[in-house]
């Protein structure tokens, strides 16, 4: 049996390989290649619970197939094969069964099987996608610890709100603040966590907040339509958590914790008077976070999302989402509508009736029962009271 802890002792007290060779009577070629699997494998040190069994398996995990008689698992390739779209552990069993007995040899059960890649993904990978694949789920939610921003003139505290994003399978963060939790500062923050991360997961998963979630029923919750739309338009799905399960947004609920002791109470006691000067500090906390290595294994977040995660996500598209926000308005006898303290019009065979209002920088749109009925520039302070009707100028918008 091959001494890899004595080899790896030996190489690590700058020994030479021809020396190691003669003390541990295994040939030059062999200590050659245990060095070599431990430089690729990031051993550095040997610790006490590196001994030559755990070694060996670590080292050389092929070689204990054959040695058992078993068909070898190229797990590399079952990890790589996991994070794609609808591939799950069984099916790639199945598949190597089928191989194996095809090569008249013997595969390992699946209960082995999965015991083996678990080992490997643990000793060798950064994360394990069998839960979640690359690009699959963005969790997003607000921290439920503010910070605080000085008025310089008046001295007023005022709270800034801390919007949290992860990518659960990579753990990459994005963190911003924000003066308040209006539907507006909600999209915002999405817009900008989707540049930060350079594209858009098939899946957002936040709470049951109402600048996500109009009414979280159980089965069928009903979207923000503002929140609905800028999905759309990044080609996403709205899967909102069910109330009172945090585990189904488990990774950004633990970064919440992660972030508040990293970020927050780091800050707790930074005197800013600028939102832009608190974001700028945030940033600077979020990106030693993102690019710190990892404790047990190396590497860091950034790395695994560059690696194996960014390449799943969907493009952004050229142009920037245009903001909107959503209201509900009745029709007046007059055949108009009330905006911001403005007037609109809209067909009269409408009036009396609650017509939903969408509001962009530049247009006033009016729907009833999903069907546009009209759509007015935004008025400005200088215009009069009333929109053109549209019975008598037709108007559109790109």
């Amino acid at each position: 049996m091959v001494n890899y802890r004595k080899i790896l002792g030996m190489e690590f007290d700058d020994i030479s390989q021809r020396t190691i060779s003669s003390s541990t009577g295994h040939s030059r070629n062999t200590v050659a290649e245990v060095v070599q699997r431990a430089k690729e494998r990031g051993i550095r040190e040997l610790e006490d619970s590196m001994n030559n069994q755990w070694l060996g398996t670590y080292l050389f995990p092929e070689k204990q197939a054959i040695e058992k008689g078993y068909c070898p698992v190229d797990f590399e390739w079952v990890h790589k094969e996991l994070q794609k779209k609808n591939v799950t552990l069984t099916l790639l069993h199945n598949e190597y069964a089928s191989a194996a007995r095809e090569d008249g040899k013997v595969p390992y059960a699946y209960r082995t099987f999965a015991e083996k890649y678990g080992n490997f993904a643990k000793k060798h990978k950064l994360t394990m996608p069998i839960r979640r694949k690359p690009g699959e789920i963005l969790e997003v939610d607000w921290a439920g610890t503010t910070l605080k921003i000085m008025d310089n003139t008046t001295g007023e505290i005022i709270p800034a709100y801390v919007f949290i994003a992860t990518l659960p399978y990579s753990q990459l963060s994005y963190v911003e603040a924000f003066l308040d939790m209006k539907s507006t500062s909600w999209l915002r923050a999405h817009i900008h966590a989707f540049e930060y991360f350079g594209g858009v997961a098939e899946v957002l998963v936040p709470d049951n907040l109402k600048t996500g979630v109009t009414k979280p029923h159980r089965g069928d919750p009903i979207i923000n339509e503002a929140y609905r739309e800028l999905a759309d338009y990044y080609r996403a799905v709205v899967v909102p958590s069910r109330v009172r399960k945090p585990k189904d947004k488990a990774s950004v609920e633990g970064t919440v914790g992660y972030i508040s002791r990293q970020i927050i109470a780091s800050l707790r006691n930074y005197q800013c008077f600028h939102l832009e000067d608190l974001n700028a500090r945030i940033f600077e906390k979020l990106e030693e976070i993102n690019t710190m290595d990892f404790q047990k294994r190396e590497g860091s977040r950034f790395k695994v999302f560059e690696e194996e995660e960014k390449s799943h996500l969907h493009p952004l598209p050229p142009t920037r989402f245009k903001m909107t926000e959503w209201a509900t308005a009745k029709v007046q006898p007059n055949y108009h509508v009330q905006v911001d303290y403005k007037f609109y019009s809209v067909p009269y065979e409408y009036v009396r009736e609650d017509v939903d209002v969408r509001i962009t920088a530049d247009v006033i749109e009016l729907y009833f029962k999903d069907v546009r009925i009209a759509s007015h520039p935004r008025k400005r302070k200088s215009e009069d009271s009333y929109a053109t009707n549209l019975d008598r100028c037709q108007i559109s918008f790109s």
